[in-house]
């Protein structure tokens, strides 16, 4: 979904005003950051008197976020390679055992080979699910980076006018 104004996005945050952005509703509104135009993201950012605190502070949040949830794939992870490696073990004892035709025999193999193929897809989806985290968490950081930038620079912009406005006055 694409934000087109501040409403939109306090509708979905579940919030009637800046004031009540909970910790929690942050990470929210982070995530939330690319769905928006740079203008409204910048119209609300403008809101936060102190920004800079609120960056950091989602930065810091995301990146909890992020290492919980690969901690999390790293014990599911363990916990599937662990399954298919006793499945194996079963089959491969199966196999020394000395009275099975060859089909039996044929079929363990079988087995054996499609736990290997199943545990090399599962691999490949972990990677791609690393990747797919792993590129959220940057365009979040990204996300925030520019807006400090934008916010940090149109203050400066804002303070040279002044400045400029005051010694043609003076």
């Amino acid at each position: 979904m694409r934000y087109k104004n501040e409403d939109q996005i306090k509708k979905a945050l579940g919030i009637d005003s800046w004031r009540h952005l909970s910790k929690d509703k942050m990470v929210r509104f982070v995530a939330m950051m690319p769905d928006m135009s740079t203008e409204v993201a910048l119209k609300i950012v403008e809101q936060f008197p102190t920004f800079k605190d609120f960056a950091k502070n989602a930065v810091d949040m995301m990146q909890k976020a992020h290492e919980s949830t690969l901690t999390a794939n790293e014990r599911s992870q363990e916990h599937v390679h662990r399954a298919f490696q006793e499945i194996r073990e079963i089959l491969r004892r199966e196999l020394d055992k000395g009275d099975l035709t060859w089909e039996q025999r044929k079929y363990l193999i079988e087995q054996i080979q499609e736990t290997g193929r199943q545990q090399s897809q599962k691999d490949s989806e972990n990677k791609k699910f690393l990747d797919g985290a792993l590129g959220k968490a940057l365009a979040g950081a990204g996300v925030l980076a520019a807006l400090g930038v934008a916010f940090v620079g149109g203050r400066v912009m804002a303070e040279s006018k002044d400045s400029a406005e005051d010694s043609l006055e003076a």
